[in-house]
């Protein structure tokens, strides 16, 4: 945006600050000039980087008064004085029907008008600001813009049939907009209409059929207030962004509607041939101003917020001036900013609210705006005093855990979005239908909040695809969601993804994945860990896992989570050629178990004895019964166990058909003496028929 340093001096007569260091000044209180272009006799022009939520600075006025407030000066009032209305007008009709999105309406008519190029002030200003010129009907109300930041509009009186109705466009309705494009309307579109047909998309657009143009004679000013959202949904919608739409969906000033007006009408009565121009062009009636009193009550007439003195200096500590922010100080920068101070007491205020600042609502935003404009720099640099204690999250320890866990195997750790689409938040919802919406949405590809955080992870390993990237292994710890409109609920997760040769080897695969579950499941303390999995036809399965290449891990009976490789249709659906790998641990289930505290234990001084065991077991035996029965024989000195090699033959010539072959090393082990043979014998056969029990037999 752009800014005549000329323009503001009009504004604050008093300032004697040169433009470099009003810049700086500006700068330094958050009104950032990012650019200072000297025009030699004109000024300077300034190039200026506004926050969104800074509205009432997007143009000269609100800059001006920022400045008036930094060196203490006084800000001249806008003059929106006009010619005496011709009287015995009937007044211009006008018809809100949308109350909540409409909260003002103003309506003034101008006749017998002479269109013509802009000239004088108007015309070298929109020079120096490279501003295209129109008409001096249009050209007002652009120029007032960028005065005082109220969008306005030139309708061509003449071709309104009737009055001005604000309401709902109707379905398929359709209108050709300022820039000659026909648009097809939506039933939540607001319109400035007539009697008949719509004459612009409210807040964002003007219509084709009703512009000013050199033949136009009569002219209908309007200045209006619309309800931020809707003029935001209506510029997504249509793609339309403009300098009125972007203003309105950040909330302009509900009192600056009459002011603008006034500001615009004066302008075009001004123009052209100034003798000419007073024996025509006149004010047909009294300015018409619809207004709703919810609206006002929200904006211009907010509650007071009480205001402490004491406040101030205990949050904003010392300052590098002995005196510090004193009350006289506090009083001059909120009066200065537009408020309003009534004394409650010593060093007390209930403050009024300005009607263009809706970014104000707590008294630690006044502070903030005292310590904003009294100037950052000028504070000492010292912590704020802190009498209370931190107190850790009673999960931090298992967090802590999950992610050292995590690292140490090598996976990378990702921060992504907490937002996602919604065909993503139905096909990873934990429950079906469960998925959060998002009332204002920034797109359709974030309008929901996230019910898994497997989205986020797919996403980025696509992007590391994109890129070439061989492999990838990455992992998110974050907050899922669920609920309703009543009721959001919050969850903490932990998603992991793999794909490619991310651990140093030919390709990810289910073993890695599993190898990192039971290492994380394996931190907490828990009478049993298995893992299992339904027949695909019993739709039990995640619909984004594979039917057959998916794992449900299972603790203490209760379901932890699921992994697994991607379904191949959901990676057609993201375009992913490559297997994928992945997996979510749902830790608000998981931080319900204690933490596995180590034991040390001191190490045997005696040789350890190890058996093979080659059994043969029915398909339907998982290796966790066979671990589980192990265990249960509770043997002290059966130090441990472990699969070392598993053999099928589908053609049944070396293993029986249905069976499969499993090699079981077992250790025996004792802290106080050397195992005699046949101590290790019995343990032997007490494996043995363990194994028996559940469906094996030696192989010979």
């Amino acid at each position: 945006m752009k800014i005549l340093s000329n323009w503001i001096r009009e504004y604050v007569p008093g300032i004697t600050a040169s433009d470099r260091v009003l810049a700086d000044d500006l700068t330094l209180r958050g009104i950032a000039v990012e650019g200072v272009f000297d025009l030699g006799a004109h000024g300077s022009v300034f190039e200026m980087d506004i926050t969104t939520n800074r509205v009432d600075a997007m143009n000269h006025y609100g800059i001006a008064r920022e400045a008036a407030t930094i060196y203490g000066l006084e800000l001249k009032p806008l003059k929106a004085s006009l010619p005496t209305a011709r009287p015995g007008a009937r007044a211009f009709s006008v018809l809100i029907e949308e109350p909540k999105l409409c909260g003002r309406f103003t309506a003034r008519v101008l006749r017998d008008v002479k269109i013509a190029p802009s000239s004088g002030v108007v015309a070298e200003r929109f020079r120096l600001l490279e501003q295209k010129p129109i008409y001096n009907a249009v050209d007002a109300s652009n120029y007032v813009l960028l005065g005082m930041g109220q969008p306005t509009h030139a309708f061509d009186l003449d071709k309104i049939e009737g009055g001005i109705v604000v309401r709902r466009a109707r379905k398929g309705e359709k209108l050709r907009t300022l820039d000659g494009v026909e648009r097809v309307l939506d039933a939540d579109d607001l319109v400035v209409a007539d009697e008949k047909k719509p004459l612009g998309i409210a807040g964002v657009m003007g219509g084709w059929d009703t512009m000013i143009a050199p033949e136009t004679k009569n002219v209908l000013v309007e200045a209006a207030w619309f309800d931020p959202a809707t003029v935001r949904r209506s510029s997504k919608r249509h793609l339309l962004h403009t300098d009125a739409s972007h203003r309105f969906e950040r909330g302009t000033d509900f009192n600056a509607p009459p002011v603008a007006s006034a500001l615009v009408s004066r302008i075009i009565l001004e123009a052209g041939d100034k003798k000419e121009n007073e024996a025509g062009a006149f004010i047909d009636g009294e300015l018409v101003d619809v207004v709703i009193p919810e609206a006002i009550a929200r904006t211009a007439n907010r509650g007071a917020i009480s205001f402490i003195m004491g406040e101030v200096r205990r949050m904003l500590g010392p300052t590098e001036d002995a005196e510090g922010i004193t009350s006289a100080a506090a009083e001059g920068i909120l009066t200065g900013l537009g408020c309003g101070l009534a004394t409650n007491g010593p060093e007390q205020w209930s403050v009024t609210l300005p009607s263009w600042r809706l970014d104000l609502e707590r008294e630690i935003d006044l502070v903030e705006e005292i310590a904003r404009v009294y100037g950052y720099n000028r504070f000492r640099n010292t912590l704020p005093a802190f009498k209370g204690t931190v107190v850790e999250l009673p999960w931090a320890e298992k967090e802590a855990a999950v992610r050292r866990t995590l690292l140490a195997l090598g996976w990378n750790e990702a921060v992504l979005s907490s937002f996602c689409g919604a065909e993503d938040a139905a096909r990873f919802a934990r429950e079906p239908r469960s998925a959060v919406a998002i009332g204002n949405p920034l797109s359709e590809e974030a309008g929901m909040l996230r019910p898994s955080l497997l989205p986020g992870v797919l996403d980025m390993l696509a992007l590391n695809i994109s890129r070439d990237v061989e492999g990838a292994a990455l992992f998110e710890m974050g907050t899922v969601f669920s609920g309703g409109p009543e009721r959001v609920d919050e969850r903490p997760s932990v998603a992991i993804g793999a794909t490619g040769s991310a651990f140093v080897k030919d390709e990810v695969g289910f073993y890695d994945l599993k190898g990192a579950v039971e290492k994380l499941l394996d931190k907490f303390a828990a009478r049993s860990v298995y893992f299992d999995r339904f027949p695909a036809a019993s739709g039990l399965m995640p619909a984004w896992l594979h039917p057959g290449r998916g794992a449900r891990a299972v603790l203490d009976g209760a379901t932890m989570g699921w992994f697994g490789q991607l379904h191949p249709a959901e990676a057609e659906r993201r375009k992913l050629k490559q297997t994928v790998w992945i997996g979510e641990l749902w830790l608000d289930r998981l931080y319900k178990q204690a933490l596995r505290q180590p034991v040390v234990e001191e190490l045997s001084r005696y040789q350890p004895v190890r058996r093979d065991f080659s059994v043969t077991l029915p398909d339907g035996v998982l290796y966790a019964k066979v671990a589980a029965a192990l265990e249960g024989l509770a043997i002290p000195e059966l130090r441990s166990f472990e699969s070392k090699e598993v053999l099928r033959d589908p053609k049944g010539k070396l293993v029986p058909a249905g069976h499969y072959s499993l090699l079981l090393r077992v250790v025996f082990q004792s802290h106080e003496r050397t195992l005699r043979e046949e101590e290790v014998q019995g343990w032997s056969q007490q494996v043995i028929a363990a194994l028996e029990a559940e469906g094996g037999k030696l192989r010979g």
